[in-house]
């Protein structure tokens, strides 16, 4: 899914109705990812909404727009890019950028967004961008500057070896004691807190009864995700 913001020839007379929609429609892509574990549910957002803000405000007031090229926006599944045209300013190196140092590219649009409130002060927007994601999420190319940000849900999750040893185990539905009989495990505890659990809390291995997590009849399936796991 890919939209952009069109070429705007006069900016002291801009029309937000496109930024807006910019803003909605990502807002509205930038659903909650929840993840439910044996202790708690977490909900997070699939891209932090401040970072990816200041993303878009960054790629639009600095698009080199003599290029005719507008910012472009796409989401993906596992995902969102955000493409302006452009390098950076001669006279800005990357470390600086990096440092939050800011040359306007578009000294009229940034006086507008800041007149309007929508920047706060120059140069602030990457640090925040960073305080979410690493530098590895900018890409300098030739032409165009490009900021990826992953979707959280898309996130894997780091496997111990030992949950990898449980997971390769498996050969349908078990019970605690087969999965211990199979590794050769004696210590319930153990396996308990260094191996089933960790695989049910990072979604590898799923329970027969969820809403009776203890139960005597309790039995553990892998998911989707743990088959794929195990078979790397």
């Amino acid at each position: 899914m890919a939209f952009y913001i069109h070429q705007r020839r006069n900016w002291t007379n801009f029309q937000w109705n496109e930024e807006e929609f910019i803003h909605l429609k990502v807002e509205l892509e930038n659903r909650t990812a929840t993840q439910i574990t044996s202790k708690e549910r977490i909900d997070r957002r699939l891209w932090n909404p401040v970072a990816l803000r200041e993303a878009i405000i960054n790629a639009i007031v600095h698009n080199d727009f003599t290029r005719e090229v507008p910012p472009k926006f796409e989401i993906f599944s596992d995902r969102i890019e955000i493409t302006s045209a452009g390098i950076l300013p001669e006279g800005l190196s990357e470390e600086e950028f990096f440092d939050g140092v800011s040359i306007p590219r578009n000294r009229e649009l940034m006086r507008v967004y800041r007149d309007l409130e929508l920047v706060e002060q120059l140069g602030s927007g990457v640090p925040r961008i960073l305080e979410s994601y690493g530098r590895e999420c900018f890409r300098f190319m030739d032409n165009f500057t490009r900021m990826t940000f992953p979707s959280t849900e898309q996130v894997t999750p780091q496997v111990t070896p030992q949950v990898v040893a449980l997971l390769k185990v498996f050969d349908g539905v078990h019970n605690r004691g087969e999965l211990q009989l199979k590794l050769g495990l004696t210590d319930r505890e153990h396996f308990r807190k260094t191996y089933l659990q960790p695989a049910v809390d990072n979604g590898f291995v799923a329970l027969t009864i969820p809403d009776k997590p203890t139960s005597s009849k309790q039995q553990y399936v892998l998911t989707e995700l743990g088959k794929q796991t195990a078979n790397r």
